[in-house]
């Protein structure tokens, strides 16, 4: 689906960066089994974003999200990193990746071996306690779910979990989006991996680098909305793209 030459030149900018960035969206973990959420026969075909992933419904009827959540851990803690995401750990040993900016809840990254992991979307495996703010790091409250505690509630005080994952009108944590804009501006090659750049603010990052004097590289299946701000375009998987584009073999 890509063009080679595309490929070729793609390669000559990461040869000769020497502070590249990644931003991933849901489509670097499509070959882990995670369906991207707006895909056919992925999470909002099933579940009403309206009624079961935004923050006042959370707050209305906790258990409609967690009925939802129950249904996404059974996906997230079965998934495993994927060729993209072990090249770009190994791009990381390098010493020239900056970081990874993901939109992705799954925590696959760092079980790849990336250390610099910026979740702008929060992570499936970290909840908190609505009441007394107590937090819970790890697979226990999901498995709780999964044995019917729904909503889960916090085991010192009785009050409601939520999942640190970002709810549509939620207000993003602005420590990981600051760390982001501080790469973004570093950057001279950032890559865009997997993501069709329409959920904002993250759609803007490409832009802020491209404007700090980064080369930008897309990598997605179908493009992307922000296509005028790549200056390489490889349309493919994730999975088969990243490892080539580093010269890393499967």
């Amino acid at each position: 689906m890509h063009d080679e030459n595309a490929l070729k030149q793609a390669k000559k900018l990461v040869a000769a960066a020497k502070k590249i960035s990644a931003l991933t969206g849901a489509g670097i973990s499509v070959d882990s089994g995670i369906p991207d959420f707006r895909s056919e026969g992925g999470i909002w075909e099933r579940f009403d974003p309206h009624e079961y992933g935004t923050y006042d419904a959370f707050l209305n009827d906790p258990s409609k999200f967690w009925t939802m959540g129950r249904e996404l851990a059974k996906v997230m803690l079965k998934a495993k990193p994927n060729p993209a995401h072990i090249a770009l750990a190994k791009l990381e040993q390098t010493g020239k990746l900056l970081g990874v900016i993901t939109q992705n809840i799954d925590n696959l990254h760092q079980v790849a071996g990336n250390s610099n992991v910026i979740e702008l979307h929060g992570s499936y495996l970290r909840a908190h306690c609505m009441e007394c703010k107590t937090e819970y790091v790890g697979e226990e409250v999901h498995q709780r779910v999964a044995d019917g505690e729904i909503p889960p509630r916090c085991e010192k005080c009785g009050g409601v979990l939520k999942s640190e994952a970002v709810l549509f009108g939620e207000p993003m944590p602005e420590d990981p989006m600051a760390r982001a804009v501080e790469i973004c501006n570093d950057t001279d090659l950032m890559l865009v991996i997997g993501t069709s750049l329409s959920v904002y603010p993250a759609a803007f990052l490409p832009q802020l680098a491209k404007n700090s004097g980064a080369k930008v590289i897309l990598i997605n299946l179908e493009g992307a909305n922000r296509d005028d701000v790549a200056d390489i375009i490889l349309m493919g998987k994730a999975s088969d793209l990243v490892p080539r584009l580093f010269g890393i073999s499967e």
